[in-house]
């Protein structure tokens, strides 16, 4: 897949990094992954989107100025062509609405929930702006996966938002993994956390964002030359070869040499 211009509803649409240092995430990721970034100014609050080869691949956005600073993360919307009937059923399945819908005056709509496990998403209603312009190609998304701490409870969550077709990976034991299509079209993941990530320290449930790349060997390892570190080394899977990276502020992402 390479330019996509519309989103099934619960499809992975678009990705953005919240950091409190948006030129180091520039530098960073405009030399990791080839990023054009322009700042959209003021009226915007210097969001920053970020293109490959003229299209919308991800953004970054500043923290508020006014908060104390958080840690940087990289934040998951999931598209949705009716913003309000898709929020008025997450409390209702056990999730907590944190931002009610609004208008991206000349973008969309869009709202901020986390399931039942405290994993944080946005929604996102198109407008002129449906979402990330490539997908799976040198640069841009590839995949998007829910890790978390209740298998049964997440996938039953995000089924009645967008009823998914989810099917078991793995044995469910030692590996409890089950991938979510549209449709018949795989667009997502959820994998449950084991014991091992809580060895690691205290990681609360969240959505993990991968980012294609040409050559996962190479990419790891410009990751550490430009201030980033390497928390998996590079490893083959049945998807592709794939690494777990953070960049200068910590904020974790994957990358990932597709398969085929």
């Amino acid at each position: 897949m390479s330019e996509v211009t519309a989103y099934q509803d619960g499809a992975p649409c678009w990705a953005e990094l919240s950091t409190d240092d948006v030129a180091a995430a520039v530098r960073f990721y405009s030399g990791l992954l080839g990023w054009s970034c322009e700042d959209q100014g003021e009226e915007f609050g210097h969001y920053t989107m970020c293109s490959v080869g003229g299209r919308p691949v991800a953004a970054i956005s500043p923290q508020p100025p006014e908060e104390e600073p958080g840690p940087a993360t990289w934040g998951l919307y999931l598209s949705a062509s009716d913003v309000e009937a898709t929020v008025a059923k997450v409390e209702p399945n056990g999730g907590k609405i944190l931002a009610p819908p609004g208008d991206v005056p000349g973008f969309g709509r869009f709202a901020i929930v986390c399931d039942p496990q405290g994993a944080v998403f946005g929604l996102w209603q198109e407008g002129p702006f449906a979402g990330a312009g490539r997908y799976a190609e040198p640069g841009a998304m590839a995949w998007h996966e829910l890790n978390t701490t209740d298998a049964y409870g997440a996938d039953a969550f995000y089924r009645a938002l967008f009823g998914y077709e989810q099917e078991q990976i793995g044995d469910g034991a030692g590996f409890d993994y089950t991938v979510w299509s549209l449709g018949g079209r795989q667009v997502a993941g959820r994998m449950l956390m084991s014991e091992e990530w809580q060895e690691q320290g205290d990681i609360p449930p969240h959505w993990m964002t991968y980012f294609a790349v040409a050559d996962c060997d190479l990419a790891a390892e410009r990751a550490r030359e430009l201030g980033g570190e390497v928390h998996h080394e590079p490893f083959d899977s049945p998807y592709g070869r794939l690494a777990v990276l953070s960049d200068p502020s910590d904020a974790i992402f994957t990358i990932i040499r597709p398969a085929g």
